[in-house]
């Protein structure tokens, strides 16, 4: 009998700029709470991602360090979470290759991030940008990880981990990689723009005013709340009468993730009020949240060396468990391991 993968959870975010609201909802806060649920959990700060368009070299050094300090200022404690960046890891880059010789073209070709990020320029954009979701499938795979925390728009990415998972183990006939599950769960795990509730808020979006991002003060917080892009209409008693309102969707998602409370619950208390109401009281919640955070950061990032020295003992753990599942796909596929 086959026996049953460790339970084990991964996932990343790149350093590419500022984290956001949306990072926070989306992922560092339910990445910590993980850490209770009995798994082992490993996060990664995926800096080879972020190369797939050109970044300042030390401005992603900066951008890195500071997404450490905000996924330990969100509650990841690297004493009981493995946090590294992905570049300190050789398993990421060689068993992305390894699997480039197993995923198919057709399979790359329906990825829809890639057109989306490519636009009518695919020509021209680097081959690391169209390589990206195998990529990823080697960061998942190196940990023989069983479930991947994703938002939406990267539910399509471990769908095709999956496929190259399975081609694998088909074309050797084995039974070693995991088929990993993607989890999405819970209220505004996919936080819209402040500017167009259409849009997820990104931290590449031009206009700063679209997102709350990690380092925000209080007033700025809530000056993005109070300018947040509205319509007229009151407030309504159910989520279903929202369903073509998208920025006030947006914005009572918001409010019922950082309140940790059901959206029906904040309609039920503000239903028939307007957003003049409504937006300094959202303001209040999210500096009430967001404000410690962004403290706890500013503490982590007055000592870099420190963040590095953690960064560093995480690829130290990283490494113990990806190495050696490496090496067996490696031997797996047919080549002499001397050393």
């Amino acid at each position: 009998m086959t026996q049953a993968p460790t339970p084990r959870v991964f996932s990343g975010i790149q350093p590419s700029g500022h984290l956001t609201l949306g990072n926070y909802l989306g992922a560092l806060k339910r990445f910590a709470e993980r850490q209770d649920q009995g798994v082992e959990t490993v996060y990664c700060l995926v800096d080879l991602h972020a190369i797939t368009v050109w970044q300042d070299p030390d401005a992603l050094r900066q951008q890195t360090r500071e997404a450490a300090a905000a996924f330990m200022a969100a509650g990841i404690d690297p004493q009981r979470s493995i946090l590294f960046n992905q570049s300190q890891v050789p398993a990421h880059a060689e068993l992305a290759w390894l699997l480039n010789c197993v995923a198919r073209l057709g399979w790359m070709n329906r990825m829809t991030q890639f057109k989306d990020k490519a636009g009518k320029n695919s020509e021209a954009v680097s081959l690391g940008l169209y390589a990206y979701p195998a990529l990823m499938a080697a960061d998942i795979l190196a940990y023989h990880a069983t479930h991947v925390p994703v938002g939406e728009d990267q539910k399509q990415h471990v769908e095709l981990t999956r496929d190259i998972a399975a081609k694998f183990n088909h074309d050797y006939g084995v039974d070693f990689f995991p088929l990993p599950e993607p989890v999405i769960e819970g209220p505004a795990t996919r936080v819209m723009s402040l500017r167009d509730g259409s849009k997820k808020m990104s931290k590449s979006d031009p206009s700063d005013a679209s997102r709350i991002n990690l380092t925000d003060d209080a007033d700025t917080i809530a000056q993005k709340f109070r300018k947040a892009r509205t319509d007229a209409e009151p407030l309504p008693g159910d989520m279903d009468a929202l369903k073509d309102r998208p920025e006030a969707r947006n914005l009572v998602n918001i409010y019922a993730a950082l309140a940790n409370e059901a959206p029906a619950d904040v309609l039920a208390r503000f239903e028939g009020q307007g957003f003049g109401s409504f937006k300094p009281a959202l303001a209040d919640v999210a500096v009430s949240v967001l404000g410690p955070i962004s403290g706890r950061m500013a503490e982590f990032l007055a000592d870099p060396a420190e963040i590095d020295r953690i960064l560093g003992q995480g690829a130290e753990k990283a490494e113990g468990i990806s190495s050696p599942i490496t090496a067996r796909t490696r031997e797996i596929m047919g080549m002499i391991l001397s050393r």
